[in-house]
């Protein structure tokens, strides 16, 4: 019998790698394929018709390379575009990222929480819902975290200037007596070491990403789309940036992942990518 299909997973850049880590640490007998859009990082800025744009486009390339599902490892992405995906793609499942709402409520013993994302992030329908479903009484502080996806991108992840971006976001939820922190952005797990130096251990730190690799597993279960092999997954990584670069920051993040995978160039033509140079 033949296998359904890789996993499909995309992000503006490398945020969306903390999310692959997890998806192929759980499963990892399935192929994927990453793409990271850097030609157009940050998505964070930019207007939601815009991200929803990208990632229609990303959508069409990764089916087109036999995707099986689609895991949109961005939370402005899933924000400004997954239920317009779900709309376009009917018979594709999706699965996204949505700010740990509710484990920090059910957590949280201050009555306090607070999410670090992307303006993008904040003004979608999505994060207002989940407020509204589980916050109750539960005060939901945000903050919007700028340069650190820029950080994260260029690799600057323990820098004295990476640490001041991180203490500047962070203090005004300290203050205000957070004892949860959700980690709205893909990005800011690769930064968790200096986020738990600075808010130490009065606060505890949400990664969502590991919630986000078991419901990709039991929506390839429901749906009988699981891998058929029992080797270890093969991987392939694109970007619509640089190849070489995007290669050794995989390398750096994620050491043991280029053992098995190849790094491919795609470019955005009128819309649409294509296999680049």
């Amino acid at each position: 019998m033949s296998d359904p299909g890789f996993i499909g997973v995309f992000d503006s850049g490398v945020g969306g790698l903390s999310v692959w880590r997890e998806i192929v640490c759980l499963l990892p007998h399935e192929d994927t394929l990453y793409l990271a859009d850097q030609a157009h990082v940050p998505y964070g800025f930019r207007a939601l018709n815009e991200v929803r744009e990208f990632s229609e486009g990303i959508t069409r390339f990764l089916l087109g390379q036999g995707a099986k599902i689609i895991v949109v490892a961005c939370n402005t992405a899933s924000a400004a575009a997954l239920h317009y995906l779900r709309r376009t793609f009917p018979n594709v499942p999706f699965v996204g990222m949505e700010p740990a709402i509710k484990p920090a409520v059910e957590r949280t013993r201050s009555g306090v929480v607070g999410v670090i994302a992307t303006q993008a992030t904040f003004q979608g329908e999505l994060f207002a819902s989940l407020v509204a479903r589980y916050a109750g009484d539960v005060r939901v502080l945000t903050q919007v975290c700028p340069g650190l996806v820029e950080a994260v991108e260029a690799g600057a992840l323990d820098t004295s200037e990476t640490e001041a971006l991180l203490r500047e976001c962070l203090t005004p939820l300290i203050e205000a007596g957070v004892d949860q922190l959700v980690l709205g952005c893909t990005h800011y797990p690769f930064l968790r070491p200096v986020i738990e130096r600075v808010v130490r251990a009065r606060v505890a730190v949400i990664d969502p990403a590991p919630a986000v690799a078991r419901q990709t597993g039991r929506v390839l279960a429901q749906q009988g789309l699981a891998a058929k092999h029992s080797s270890v997954g093969h991987h392939i990584f694109y970007t619509s940036g640089d190849a070489a670069a995007f290669a050794a920051m995989v390398e750096r993040l994620l050491p043991v992942a280029r053992a098995n995978a190849q790094v491919r160039a795609v470019r955005w033509r009128v819309g649409r990518l294509e296999p680049g140079e």
